[in-house]
């Protein structure tokens, strides 16, 4: 983050392969430190998410009457509300840092993980072994962690690497709209904000190699989730 604004949109050259910026930093050298923030959120975003949204759809599908309608009633709430709109809210109250977007994204993809899981946990309801350990007088706690869980998990974690690549796409709007990490802050989407100032002085890198960079991760992440989700389904049809 050393601003040098003698090297200030300096081209490619053999200490800077792909230029500097308008403040005179490295772009590789910015690209590779801001792989941290950049992946580290969306991860975040896809743990909260998904851990939650399971345990809020087991526990639905399960039990069933009113909580069911409670835990239904409250993700479709979740729906009405875009996510994109709750995480400037939620940032516009507590200031910009990685932490305020990754937990208002959670929250906004929490319904779509609770839903699919609702629905897989229903199916798994009526398949004999679930009766089988009900006989034998298993909790339905043990009978979701240890049994229905583990065949439901592999649908989960494909519909979680899509997600992986669209909360990495949110996160770096963020950014890109200000709104994300700090000023300082080596991450994709902030470059690509910054980078607008060398575009229109005829240095484009800064900004283009970023965006590049955030297309090829989110298509990586969707092409692999939607070809795990087809194994899947061809394995258990």
């Amino acid at each position: 983050n050393a601003v040098d604004l003698s090297r200030a949109l300096a081209g490619t050259t053999v200490d800077h392969p792909l230029g500097a910026d308008a403040a005179g930093r490295d772009t590789l050298s910015r690209l590779l430190v801001g792989a941290r923030a950049s992946l580290l959120g969306p991860l975040g975003v896809v743990a909260f998410s998904t851990v939650l949204g399971v345990a809020v759809g087991m526990a639905a599908a399960w039990r069933g009457g009113w909580l069911d309608s409670v835990l239904s009633r409250s993700t479709e709430l979740v729906f009405a509300f875009p996510g994109m709109l709750l995480a400037i809210i939620v940032i516009s109250v507590y200031g910009e840092g990685l932490l305020a977007p990754v937990i208002a994204l959670a929250v906004a993809y929490l319904p779509y993980v609770s839903r699919l899981t609702r629905s897989l946990v229903l199916a798994e309801r009526m398949r004999p072994y679930v009766s089988a350990y009900q006989v034998q007088g298993h909790s339905p706690f043990a009978i979701c962690l240890r049994h229905i869980l583990p065949n439901i998990a592999p649908v989960v974690l494909a519909q979680a690497t899509i997600n992986f690549g669209y909360a990495l796409m949110d996160l770096a709007g963020l950014s890109f709209l200000g709104l994300g990490v700090p000023p300082l802050t080596p991450d994709w989407g902030r470059m690509v904000f910054d980078g607008q100032t060398a575009i229109q002085h005829g240095y484009p890198l800064s900004a283009v190699v970023p965006c590049v960079l955030i297309v090829l991760t989110v298509v990586a992440f969707n092409v692999v989730g939607e070809r795990w989700a087809d194994r899947v389904a061809r394995r258990t049809a």
